[in-house]
């Protein structure tokens, strides 16, 4: 799966398609572990590439939020300096 794809889904895809790679990833797991060869080697490595995707972008998003969130307080915070400062100066 391209990470186009996957930035264009939403939180809730997100974690349903990755609870399905999970699934994937443990049958083939299990196959590996029995001695028996999956049918598609390279299956195991595309899972687990896209669930790390899958989680990067899921991280991205959320310090996203919260770096906003910490702007718009900080520039809160910087004005009521601000006027703390201009408070003084006038006293």
């Amino acid at each position: 799966m391209k990470s186009n794809e996957i930035r264009a889904m939403g939180l809730l895809e997100l974690k349903e398609k990755m609870s399905e790679l999970y699934k994937e990833l443990m049958k083939d797991n299990a196959q590996v572990a029995t001695g028996t060869v999956p049918k598609n080697p390279d299956k195991l490595r595309r899972a687990k590439k896209t669930i790390a995707q899958m989680k990067t972008i899921m991280h991205e998003r959320a310090t996203q939020k919260i770096s906003a969130r910490n702007k718009e307080a900080g520039q809160a915070s910087l004005a009521k300096s601000q006027m703390k400062k201009e408070f003084v100066k006038k006293a």
